[in-house]
């Protein structure tokens, strides 16, 4: 088998539906396999994989053990030559994992692959690729100065160019089996945060390289399995304690600073979080792109705002304000609403796709908040 899919997922079941639907797609063409692993979701995840996806390898956990216990869990069961680490909060094109074997395929002594990263508004998410993160690194990450070639993020790049990169992000990598496995996988002493970059590390100390490949996106919600706040800056610090404990020379001075960076950017970026809860995006209109007349009649009695069709071309070629952007994936490609998404980021414009022959739309107007579900 080529590849082995491993989706961990923690109460986001529309989401993971999405995600499961997209990889199907994707899979089209590979011989592969899924395999979804839950950390104890209170929600209907189970059930929804269990009967709408059977031939899914399901996984259920009776308590939340993790992110990299449960990825190990799961990896034991696989049978792919390669993994692909992979968000339930995530949507890939349909030619993401064919493309992606091939440049793995193709580029000697590469240790793990991630691709560019998309959030629900269309924005670039720079996490998908840094660089390691030192300890004067880590102050500016949380000071908030992460720009220039000594910065946090992979700069040296841009997002859609191709090369090396010393740490990729576990929403979507993807790496052999065999190196995986040799190298422990995902350490587990990290519960959640920092698991990527230790891998990476650990990549880096074995030899081989990691690779960046920004031709290939995947949607990454980012806000639907986590919530940016100052939990979040907690778990950033205890796990880049435990990164610096295993790998750098205990410096009790730098410790001290980034525990002080962070508390003051728990500060800030509280009362930031707390003002953009207020601010939304105002759209006066949906425009959607589909051919089915059950879906747009539904949609109408459904919204709130009024309802239309509209060609192809209109959302191609002119920048819009103030839109509903409502993508049919039966009507386009994952990557020709990824691209559509890029070109009206602006303007206050939200998006929102239904999965294939799904009953509901989905979106996120925020990277760093919960996304929303509607059901027609």
């Amino acid at each position: 088998m080529k590849l082995s899919v491993v989706i961990l997922n923690y109460n986001v079941r529309y989401f993971l539906e999405q995600c499961l639907l997209s990889v199907q797609r994707a899979l089209k063409d590979l011989e592969g396999e899924i395999i979804v692993i839950d950390n104890a979701s209170s929600d209907d995840s189970c059930a929804m994989v269990a009967k709408q996806f059977p031939e899914v390898t399901l996984i259920r956990n009776p308590e939340n053990v993790g992110f990299s216990k449960a990825n190990n869990q799961a990896v034991k069961v696989a049978k792919g030559t390669y993994l692909c680490i992979l968000n339930p909060d995530t949507a890939v094109s349909e030619h993401t994992f064919v493309e992606a074997l091939r440049f793995a395929e193709s580029t000697p002594q590469m240790g793990a692959l991630g691709i560019r990263y998309q959030d629900g508004t269309g924005h670039f998410l720079p996490e998908c690729k840094r660089n390691i993160p030192t300890p004067q690194r880590a102050i500016f990450k949380v000071l908030g100065f992460t720009k220039g070639k000594k910065g946090y993020y992979a700069n040296n790049l841009a997002p859609h160019d191709a090369g090396r990169v010393e740490v990729l992000a576990g929403a979507f990598m993807m790496i052999k089996r065999e190196l995986y496995e040799s190298l422990g996988g995902f350490d587990e002493d990290y519960f959640m945060y920092g698991e990527d970059i230790d891998l990476s590390y650990k990549i880096l100390q074995a030899g081989y390289k990691n690779y960046y490949h920004g031709g290939l996106c995947v949607l990454h919600y980012k806000g639907e399995s986590t919530t940016l706040d100052a939990a979040y800056l907690d778990r950033f610090y205890g796990a880049m304690r435990i990164f610096y404990n295993k790998h750098f020379k205990k410096n009790t001075v730098l410790t001290s600073l980034i525990f002080t960076g962070v508390s003051i950017t728990k500060f800030f970026r509280g009362r930031k979080v707390s003002r953009r809860k207020q601010v939304r995006n105002t759209v006066d209109e949906a425009w959607v792109l589909t051919e089915d007349l059950n879906f747009l009649r539904n949609l109408s009695e459904t919204l709130d705002i009024p309802v239309k069709s509209v060609a192809l071309r209109a959302v191609q070629e002119d920048l819009l304000e103030g839109k509903m952007l409502v993508f049919d994936t039966q009507y386009l490609s994952y990557k020709n609403i990824f691209q559509l998404m890029q070109k009206q980021r602006k303007g206050g414009n939200s998006f929102r796709i239904r999965p294939p022959h799904s009953s509901f739309i989905i979106g996120s107007d925020q990277s760093d908040q919960k996304g929303e579900v509607l059901h027609f």
